[in-house]
């Protein structure tokens, strides 16, 4: 995760728009798995096809840890998780799905709500990580709608690592390998960690 600067561009009215038309996540995956099959751009499915291959294999692997739990426990109100995110994204489909496990655990107290970047410029614009549109992206925001943190595009040591990788000519085509072998082998630890500090902002 990238340090920033929390945004002054959108305002209440603007995070509840887009907390009401959003997406919760089992719409999200009907949607996915609709893109996968029926769209015409072989590259494109290609991505959406093995990004499918990676939720499955989350939603079959992540399990949570005590420290999650006692967070979510902790939480005194209902909070927002705005979640800025597309189908062919690869850090999506490695950290998607353990936000939409944390979200379940929550008992309700977590309402998650996906949005596609590409069809929301204002709301990305607003949350750029070093001047990118990079994504995944979660807003987290209270009761009222006000803004307590954000989270993303992926966990700071998956971000250092993408940076040196496409800093070298001989890894930068090949970068994403690396980068999802990473993510195999940290089993969505990393992940789960810097989000429990994401919702220790929301007390």
């Amino acid at each position: 995760m990238t340090t920033e600067v929390i945004n002054t561009m959108l305002g209440k009215t603007d995070y509840l728009t887009y907390i009401d038309k959003g997406i919760d996540y089992d719409t999200y995956m009907v949607r996915l798995a609709h893109d996968a099959a029926h769209n015409t751009d072989d590259k494109y499915k290609e991505y959406i096809n093995m990004n499918l291959h990676r939720i499955h294999r989350v939603e079959k692997t992540y399990h949570m840890g005590e420290e999650m739990k006692n967070v979510l426990n902790s939480l005194t109100h209902p909070i927002h998780w705005l979640v800025i995110t597309e189908h062919w994204c690869g850090d999506a489909a490695q950290i998607v799905p353990v936000m939409h496990a944390i979200s379940i655990a929550s008992e309700g107290k977590i309402k998650m709500s996906l949005v596609y970047r590409d069809q929301n410029p204002e709301l990305i614009n607003a949350h750029l990580t070093d001047n990118t549109k990079s994504i995944p992206k979660v807003v987290q925001l209270d009761a009222e709608y006000n803004v307590t943190g954000s989270w993303g595009p992926r966990p700071v040591f998956a971000q250092a690592l993408v940076k040196k990788l496409k800093a070298n000519p001989e890894t930068a085509a090949t970068y994403a390998n690396e980068l999802h072998l990473w993510y195999a082998r940290d089993k969505q630890q990393t992940i789960e960690a810097e989000l429990t500090e994401l919702l220790r902002k929301a007390k």
